[in-house]
């Protein structure tokens, strides 16, 4: 049988901005808000729900109301705030994560944005609406001093702020409550999670959390809309997160909701914006409407009479997973978007009085799904007996035997790999490269038994599981292990330095990107304020720096001790502003590596911190991954057929 590849999809067309993303409907449901380019850049912008929608914006229509006007760092996080009449989005420097919080007004375009936090060196640690207060926007900031989280209310249209409670110094997060309580949890020397409620300046406590059964803290956290509880997710009793409510009065744990065999799809879409959130939630009232749970893939449950009737309406609008959810304050008119394993978050739009639906955009209108490459779920079983959720990618109109592989790790550890679109899954498979993701142990969403199956496991039996997946996916057929190559960023970094270092026969090249190589130097380097909130998963998970048995332990299992070992070629990429990761993680290997001769490349991005956001940053990267993995893989480059 004959095939034939399709063209090359250039770099840029896959990294380029997209043409629109990230819509929400404002709570009047008239308009809708989304991130659009301006400059290369994305900026916020807004037009009317009932309006034309051409498959991308002409700077000349005035239809389309740009809002901001960055041309040095895109825009990623923006949401309405109550009443319509105001918009808010996080901005940081070039990669800092001192992000602060700015405001724009719909109706007077014109004008520029109004900085609420402006603040240097001071990070929106969290923003929180409450409907009796429709004017302010509750913040937590570590302003008073850079290892305090404290909580602050602020006028909207003022800008000025008002501290209402202050950190005695090991509160991790604070919640208000729709009727004014202010509760708090903070984390105890041996990491148990206080769930206090904040009355008269100290602390009342509620409940204690296992630091164990929680390693991120109570997520998702959300108040009840009577203000006597908070809905969180909890693995207590149950290897599965489960929906419970908390009394704030007793700390008694009441179940709500649950899958029987699922996780409550948590925590990663609460530490990335990416994903949306596993509640769905009434923007007006609070209200509990949904539920997800994400296994092969996703199921909502829903928990509100009305939403039961949505749901199915919004579902029939794509064969994907319904992902972000946004409504007006009637719960009337929806706009919503899918994921979708070969077409990015397609952007509908939903009238429940009409039963009127039409697809509003595609972000990327240039990409054609056929062209893409679908990705399988696959299931691994580990040497110890653990099942290793896999995704396999192969590429469109190559024999899918002994192709060039492209091992991708993904960061954490606590994190997912899941069914949906990834351009660089999708930039690897068009290059012609079996695209293998691994959910090795530690990873979150499959039980806490599998994610406390990784303490103590860092280039242990984690990296045994990325290697037993490689072994199961040669005996397919799929791959040539002569062409193995490993990649990740993050924990994924780490995972392919410490696979060329620790394995180097079964890997032809490795790529780290913002990965660490000394686990000593991660914990150390540490921000202030997050320090107390590492303690049950640096901690817990990697070991203690100060202890020097556990030291040595933790030296051990860095690559920087192993980069002798090292005999695949390694490109290396780090933003130089990375706050999470040191660029020194990098720097040394950099340097051990050409000490003696080895081939190594190293991409450093002066503008970019520990994920790059810019357009063209990303340009680069992936031109150079693209050159790297060909020399040493054998796969194609940009126009290469």
């Amino acid at each position: 049988m004959t095939t034939t590849a399709p063209a090359p999809i250039t770099v840029e067309e896959f990294f380029a901005p997209p043409a629109r993303i990230g819509a929400r409907i404002s709570p009047d449901g008239t308009s809708v808000a989304y991130l659009a380019p301006w400059r290369d850049r994305l900026n916020v912008v807004v037009r009317d729900l009932d309006g034309d929608w051409p498959d991308t914006d002409d700077p000349d229509d005035p239809a389309a109301r740009r809002l901001t006007s960055d041309d040095h760092r895109s825009i990623d996080t923006f949401f309405w705030a109550p009443g319509s009449t105001h918009l808010l989005y996080l901005q940081d420097a070039d990669g800092d994560e001192n992000h602060h919080l700015l405001r724009v007004d719909p109706g007077r375009p014109d004008e520029p944005a109004v900085d609420l936090t402006p603040f240097p060196g001071v990070r929106v640690l969290g923003t929180q609406f409450c409907p009796d207060r429709p004017g302010s926007v509750f913040v937590v900031l570590n302003l008073r001093r850079a290892d305090l989280m404290d909580l602050h209310e602020i006028d909207l249209a003022t800008g000025r702020p008002t501290l209402l409670a202050e950190s005695p110094g090991d509160v991790v997060a604070w919640v208000r409550t729709p009727t004014g309580r202010i509760v708090c949890f903070g984390i105890a020397e041996d990491g148990t999670h206080l769930l206090s409620e904040w009355t008269g300046g100290a602390p009342r406590l509620v409940a204690e959390l296992s630091g164990l059964d929680h390693p991120f803290g109570a997520v998702p956290c959300v108040p009840t809309p009577d203000g006597s509880g908070l809905w969180i997710g909890s693995p207590r009793g149950s290897d599965r997160t489960r929906l419970v409510r908390v009394d704030l009065d007793t700390g008694e744990q009441t179940g709500v909701d649950s899958h029987p065999v699922f996780d409550l799809d948590t925590p990663r879409p609460e530490a990335d914006p990416r994903f949306p959130s596993s509640l769905i939630v009434h923007p007006a009232t609070g209200e509990l409407l949904g539920a997800r749970y994400l296994g092969t893939r996703q199921e909502i449950h829903a928990l509100d009479d009305h939403f039961a009737e949505v749901l199915p309406r919004l579902a029939a609008l794509s064969d994907g997973d319904l992902a972000h959810v946004s409504c007006d304050d009637t719960a009337r008119r929806w706009v919503v978007d899918f994921t979708h394993d070969r077409d990015h978050r397609v952007t509908w739009s939903y009238d429940h009085d009409t039963g009127a639906a039409r697809r509003l955009f595609r972000p990327h209108p240039h990409l054609d799904p056929a062209r893409l490459a679908p990705v399988t779920p696959i299931t691994v079983r580990s040497r110890d007996g653990l099942d290793l959720p896999c995704h396999l990618t192969l590429p469109v109109g190559v024999e899918p035997r002994d192709l060039p592989t492209v091992v991708l790790l993904h960061g954490g550890p606590w994190y997912r790999d899941s069914w949906g679109y990834d351009p660089e899954v999708q930039l690897l498979a068009h290059r012609g490269y079996a695209v293998l993701q691994v959910n090795f142990r530690g990873s979150t969403g499959y039980g806490k038994a599998f994610t406390q199956a990784a303490i103590g496991e860092f280039a242990g039996r984690m990296h045994d599981d990325v290697i037993d997946a490689l072994d199961r996916a040669i005996a397919l057929g799929h791959v040539d292990r002569d062409r193995v190559a490993i990649y990740g960023s993050s924990y994924g970094g780490y995972a392919a330095l410490g696979g060329a270092a620790f394995t180097p026969d079964r890997f032809a090249a490795a790529v780290s990107y913002t990965g660490m190589s000394d686990l000593t130097d991660l914990i150390e380097r540490v921000v202030p304020f997050a320090r107390r909130a590492v303690v049950n998963s640096y901690g817990r998970y990697i070991g203690d720096a100060d202890d020097p048995a556990q030291a040595a332990d933790m030296l051990a299992r860095s690559p920087i001790s192993r980069v002798g070992d090292i005999t695949a070629p390694v490109l290396l990429i780090h933003g130089a502003n990375d706050v999470r990761v040191h660029r020194s993680n990098s720097d040394r290997v950099a340097e051990a590596l050409r000490a003696r001769g080895a081939e190594v490349e190293y991409l450093v991005n002066e503008r970019e911190g520990h994920w790059f956001v810019n357009p063209d940053s990303n340009v680069e990267l992936y031109r150079t991954l693209e050159r790297f993995l060909a020399r040493h893989l054998g796969g194609r480059a940009t126009g290469e057929g």
